[in-house]
């Protein structure tokens, strides 16, 4: 059986690896999805400091990983080459809307979630990190966990607040083309 010390607070596999973040590390831990062993090699992403998500696109073999606790920013989130493990700063986000959630991708489009941004998801385009949509959530809803874009291009969000009771939580599907504008 494979496990990880530490605090997982992300996993994503491309190929036949499987990728890890843990609280308050600046490495990306690789595993052997095959034989559930550590690599030897680790990622590490200096100026990383509490990566709280990560996934990967298979179409550009790039990491993006969400840090929460950017000293220079309020978030960002970073980009790592699966190949060579380069990194860079990819998207710092300010306090109005923070990384602080989940990430999903759909073929080139991050979707970025956030509990501390209220009632709103952002998605990016991978290729060149334009703006794509801010979607807001409806006024019951007063915090998101994870979001995911349908084939169908709406969104499944599990959020906190229902419109019969701000204490209960929920899934929901929201058609973007009533709620989300695009930029």
């Amino acid at each position: 059986m494979l496990y990880v010390v530490g605090w997982v607070r992300g996993v994503t596999v491309l190929d036949n690896i499987m990728y890890v973040v843990c609280d308050w590390s600046s490495t990306i831990r690789l595993y052997n999805t095959d034989t559930c062993s550590p690599l030897d090699a680790v990622i590490h992403v200096e100026g990383m400091i509490y990566p709280c998500d990560i996934v990967v696109c298979r179409d550009d073999r790039q990491l993006y990983v969400a840090d929460c606790c950017d000293p220079t920013d309020w978030s960002c989130i970073w980009r790592v080459s699966c190949e060579d493990h380069s990194y860079v700063k990819w998207l710092s986000t300010t306090y109005a809307f923070t990384a602080d959630t989940e990430l999903s991708l759909t073929s080139r489009r991050l979707l970025v979630t956030s509990w501390w941004s209220g009632r709103r998801l952002r998605q990016y385009s991978t290729t060149d990190r334009q703006l794509l949509r801010d979607v807001e959530l409806p006024q019951y809803v007063s915090g998101v966990w994870h979001g995911v874009e349908t084939t169908r291009g709406t969104f499944v969000v599990g959020h906190h607040g229902t419109s019969q009771d701000q204490r209960q939580s929920a899934v929901s599907e929201l058609l973007t083309v009533i709620i989300a504008s695009k930029l």
